[in-house]
């Protein structure tokens, strides 16, 4: 716990949350179109906000859940976005350097926005997979974020990660539309792993395809079963899942144990050299 005051995390906490409120709002506003950054906050009765009764994770904590002006149900996806935020950035501020630190922090941040996105309209908006390609591809210029030793070497893991990873989803996506005679998967969760592979470069992206069906099955098959056995309707709901949050939960997965995972990649690549 002292470390946690003494390290920055506390001060890491704080923008963390203060960064997850204004994902919050990015959230709401971007699917309809709208400016994230005017007008400012308003309860969904029209009455601004006071700077006050809108500080992260305590506000929400403090009104119980419920508009002070007009006793509405505040959505709990407000303090959950703000609390994972802040819980992300301290984590990966223990284990990064700043300058790796800042990189990630933008990556984990238009990931929340777009799962968030995903799981409400089951799209992806452009501007977030291409947004987040590019920031890719600046922080590529950094050789540590691709453990490289040079510039170059960087920025061609990050071209060969989003090449191999949408490619790889494409193909993945035509036989599943062959297969199953309707589309399988949406261009967004080709797009949105365009970027994942961008950050994590080709293995990453391998992971965070095949980590991100294995989060998509160990989270979706015990609801279907339970649905199956209580005969319940919402099984139709499930009928239709977003890929795009599971992505993120796969490239996420690599992102704070790629040292263990890059062991398995290695021993991958000494069978294969074998033969």
């Amino acid at each position: 716990m002292e470390s946690f005051f003494s390290d920055g995390s506390l001060l890491i906490f704080i923008v963390g949350a203060c960064v997850g409120s204004f994902l919050n709002v990015c959230i709401v506003r971007m699917p309809k179109g709208q400016s994230v950054v005017f007008p400012r906050s308003r309860c969904a009765c029209g009455a601004p906000i006071p700077f006050y009764r809108n500080i992260p994770i305590v506000s929400w904590m403090a009104l119980r859940g419920k508009a002070a002006c007009c006793k509405r149900r505040i959505s709990p996806m407000y303090i959950i976005v703000e609390a994972m935020t802040a819980i992300l950035f301290v984590a990966l501020w223990k284990v990064n350097e700043p300058s790796l630190f800042i990189a990630y922090a933008v990556f984990v941040s238009i990931g929340i926005v777009a799962s968030a996105i995903d799981l409400s309209s089951m799209e992806i908006p452009d501007s977030l997979s291409i947004g987040l390609l590019i920031a890719g591809f600046v922080f590529s210029f950094n050789p540590l974020l691709h453990d490289a030793t040079t510039h170059l070497l960087s920025l061609k893991d990050a071209f060969f990660g989003a090449c191999m990873a949408s490619g790889l989803l494409l193909w993945i996506a035509i036989f599943a539309e062959y297969a199953f005679k309707q589309e399988a998967l949406g261009g967004g969760d080709i797009k949105w792993i365009a970027g994942l592979g961008a950050f994590l470069g080709p293995k990453g992206a391998l992971f965070a395809l095949f980590g991100g069906a294995t989060w998509g099955c160990a989270i979706l098959l015990p609801l279907l079963v339970y649905s199956a056995f209580k005969k319940d309707k919402k099984l139709t709901l499930l009928s239709r899942v977003p890929f795009g949050p599971f992505l993120t939960l796969g490239a996420l997965t690599y992102l704070f144990f790629h040292e263990r995972i890059d062991i398995y990649f290695s021993a991958l690549d000494s069978l294969t050299y074998l033969y």
